[in-house]
């Protein structure tokens, strides 16, 4: 196990992934994500995430925390409460929320992910 600490930079060029046509409920938006630590459990992630322009359905099995490096998203829930962030904003996203994301500004964002253990 890595004992050393992880610097999140800008030097890894991350996976790109189109938002699934299951999901998607406007534009084309094209997700990049780079995962920079994983611990042993696999259940604690962190990282860097951007999209460009686009809005899609998502469901979170874990808790994420998420600091806005650039761009301006809103987040819906399935109830219709909207969150408005921006380069800056930082929140917290619960296991179990369901609803929108929708990308206003291309963004990015350094997260953090903790996914309790299913068993």
């Amino acid at each position: 196990m890595n004992k050393l600490i992880t610097v999140i930079d800008k030097s890894i060029a991350g996976e790109v992934a189109e938002v699934g046509p299951d999901r998607l409920l406007s534009g084309m938006p094209i997700t990049r994500v780079s995962n920079y630590f994983s611990d042993s459990t696999q259940q604690f992630h962190a990282g860097r995430w951007s999209a460009t322009r686009g809005k899609w359905r998502v469901t979170y099995t874990e808790n994420e925390l998420c600091v806005m490096t650039s761009g301006k998203v809103v987040i819906e829930s399935s109830s219709g409460e909207r969150n408005t962030f921006a380069t800056g904003d930082v929140f917290v996203v619960p296991a179990g929320f369901s609803g929108s994301w929708e990308v206003l500004e291309d963004c990015s964002k350094i997260y953090a992910i903790f996914e309790a253990s299913s068993h």
